[in-house]
């Protein structure tokens, strides 16, 4: 049946033109924009999906951002530790020079004053943007943020890399001990083998002999000293006269004062080249032998004690360097010991910035390619595939053209009624 009110024909190819134009814009779209999946509407899963990485996204960028600040501070305090310890070095070569008797001792103390200055300015300059990580002004790690980890529930938790600080400062006080003007005989503190505290014992050479130091009884203010001399006639000569002291705080005991007296004795020996004699120490025990070849060369081994001395007191950081004072051969010589620790903590706290440091540069390698790898995967989830969309595209403009010719036919179709009517 034919009519004149419906046109079957008509409305198939209006319907069909209707959804090759709506495909053609949706492909037009696609190559305007560049995304296949542009909002919700065009795919609610892959554009959820695609948006929570794409915050992803941004959120590591943020945390590039933080892991480069905190690399630039970790980096000022690993460059200001290392060159505290190259200036704790050249004041240890200061320190080697002042075990010599004759050198002028006041000119190269005036020299470790003024090296002890410049690691002060090195430490209070040792900042990037406010925050100093050598100065002792805190003991709190700094937390830097290294990553967003979200889990299979999407909980999302934050994780940061804690870099310790160090505390290389001078501001901290330190009081220098006080070798008691009282001195004492007596066995009970300080035996020199058989012989009483204050009695030299000679040591012949040849024959490896040696002499067993014990320090007997500790207490707070005692104070303890070992002297060297092998300055006789017939003696090597290679030590001179040298004074080795410490005096004992509340908190020390018989193993800590030899340790510390032996450790003085072994620091002088390694920074003279000193081999005629040797020090060990077993427990509570120093024992000094005379390596020397010839009889003859022989050397004074003195054990003293004193009563009513004042022990030092330790500064944090690197405060000790303001008792440092080469000018007496006792300062000297403790002196080597203490610039020993003090150039162990600066290495020390150069090691672990650098090894901190490393780790934020790591991190930040693994973020920059997290950051990659999660833009790829959004751009293949939503990107248009531009050489599908244009071969589409040209499909679609012939379906347009073929769709409008059939609807152009389509309507002349009435037309063929009239010749019923004539």
């Amino acid at each position: 049946m034919s009519s004149i009110l419906t046109n079957n024909s008509a409305m198939v190819a209006l319907e069909t033109l209707r959804g090759i134009n709506k495909d053609l814009a949706m492909v037009q779209s696609e190559i305007s924009t560049g995304k296949k999946v542009s909002n919700a509407k065009d795919n609610a899963a892959i554009w959820a999906i695609s948006t929570v990485m794409s915050t992803d996204v941004e959120s590591f960028k943020q945390i590039q951002d933080s892991l480069n600040l905190g690399n630039s501070s970790v980096g000022v305090a690993r460059s200001a530790s290392e060159q505290v310890t190259s200036v704790l070095q050249d004041m240890k070569e200061l320190i080697v020079s002042a075990q010599e008797e004759n050198v002028d001792r006041t000119k190269i103390q005036t020299d470790i004053a003024a090296l002890r200055d410049q690691v002060g300015s090195i430490v209070g300059a040792a900042q990037f943007n406010g925050l100093n990580l050598i100065d002792g002004a805190s003991s709190d790690d700094v937390s830097v943020l290294a990553s967003l980890d979200r889990s299979s529930a999407g909980t999302v938790s934050a994780s940061y890399i804690d870099v310790a600080r160090a505390d290389l400062s001078i501001s901290n006080s330190s009081t220098a001990a006080t070798y008691g003007a009282t001195a004492s005989s007596d066995q009970s503190i300080i035996a020199n083998g058989a012989a009483n505290a204050g009695t030299a014992v000679n040591l012949a050479g040849g024959a490896g002999n040696s002499t067993a130091i014990t320090i007997a009884s500790v207490a707070d203010g005692t104070g303890y000293q070992i002297v060297l001399d092998d300055t006789g006639a017939t003696e090597l000569n290679s030590v001179g006269q040298r004074t080795f002291e410490y005096v004992a705080n509340a908190n020390d005991s018989v193993n800590s004062v030899a340790a510390n007296l032996s450790t003085q004795i072994e620091n002088f020996f390694s920074a003279t080249g000193e081999t005629n004699y040797a020090v060990s120490r077993s427990g509570d025990t120093i024992t000094i032998t005379n390596n020397a070849a010839a009889a003859a060369d022989a050397i004074d081994v003195t054990a003293n004690a004193s009563t009513g001395g004042t022990a030092g007191v330790s500064a944090g950081g690197l405060g000790d360097l303001a008792t440092i004072d080469v000018t007496t051969d006792a300062g000297a010589t403790s002196a080597l010991t203490a610039i020993e620790g003090l150039l162990d903590q600066s290495i020390d706290a150069a090691a672990a910035f650098g090894s901190a440091q490393k780790r934020i540069e790591t991190q930040s390698e693994f973020v920059q390619t997290m950051v990659d790898s999660l833009t790829t995967g959004i751009g293949g989830l939503t990107d248009t595939d531009m050489e599908a969309a244009s071969a589409k595209l040209q499909a679609l403009q012939v379906q347009q053209q073929l769709g409008t010719q059939a609807l152009s036919i389509a309507n002349q179709a009435p037309q063929s009624l009239l010749s019923l009517f004539r």
